[in-house]
């Protein structure tokens, strides 16, 4: 089973733009851009919400270009389509990325990371 995909050249920049503009969308963005290049199962994010909202949500990022959804058996593993943001609107993802992750407001995903000191 594949799901569909839109190009790297039907990605449009309002259609990114409003998908982002949603907070939980956002949030999912940020988490997978802090683990780059590791596609994450769906579950990773059910800090968010319900498994019926957090679907919706991911089907939104992978509609409109932002991420990648490989089927593999029962699980669904998501990235980050950074190469084709960044060729189609060069600088666009990282000024997002930055200014979200300044944003306390913004739903975290996962337990924040533990720090040890020696």
């Amino acid at each position: 089973m594949t799901l569909p995909h839109p190009t790297a050249d039907q990605i449009s920049l309002p259609n990114v733009l409003a998908v982002l503009g949603d907070p939980t969308r956002l949030a999912i963005v940020r988490y997978l851009a802090s683990k780059e290049g590791v596609p994450l199962n769906c579950g990773q994010f059910l800090d968010l919400g319900s498994k019926t909202n957090l679907s919706y949500h991911l089907a939104k990022l992978r509609e409109t270009g932002i991420t990648r959804t490989e089927v593999v058996g029962t699980s669904r593993l998501i990235t980050l389509r950074r190469d084709d943001l960044d060729r189609r609107f060069p600088g666009l993802l990282d000024s997002i990325i930055a200014a979200a992750g300044e944003d306390t407001a913004l739903p975290t995903v996962g337990a924040p990371e533990i720090e040890v000191r020696a």
